[in-house]
């Protein structure tokens, strides 16, 4: 898990104060560094649909609905893996499957509104 800047910051100052050994690696410290929280917002999982998010968003009231609360609920669940918050396992996973739960019908209507402009221009 990825520790805050402010944990990291205190983490170092007691080091220095204290005289503590490193408690991880150098290897695993630069790998904790590089650890990223995936991003989950639809514009990155589905970048071929750009143009269908945005129509969508501000032609459809039931999409626009759906996409802010995927996106709401995405934020809160990257924040609680980026700040390695305290949380029941199972509140994050329940939070992950009503993510793809609206993430899935997100991208069936997607699929529709493509399938639709497309017969359109036959």
């Amino acid at each position: 898990a990825m520790l805050s800047a402010r944990r990291r910051a205190f983490r170092e100052k007691s080091r220095k104060i204290l005289g503590f050994l490193p408690l991880m690696t150098a290897d695993e410290s630069q790998r904790e560094n590089n650890m990223q929280v995936d991003r989950h917002d639809l514009h990155h999982e589905f970048p071929e649909m750009n143009d269908a998010i945005n129509a969508l968003k501000t032609g459809n009231a039931h999409f626009a609905k759906l996409f802010d609360s995927y996106h709401r609920l995405t934020g809160k669940v990257e924040d609680l893996e980026e700040h390695d918050m305290p949380v029941a396992d199972f509140t994050i996973e329940d939070m992950k499957k009503q993510r793809v739960k609206l993430k899935d019908e997100l991208y069936h209507m997607l699929l529709a509104y493509r399938a639709g402009q497309q017969s359109a221009r036959a």
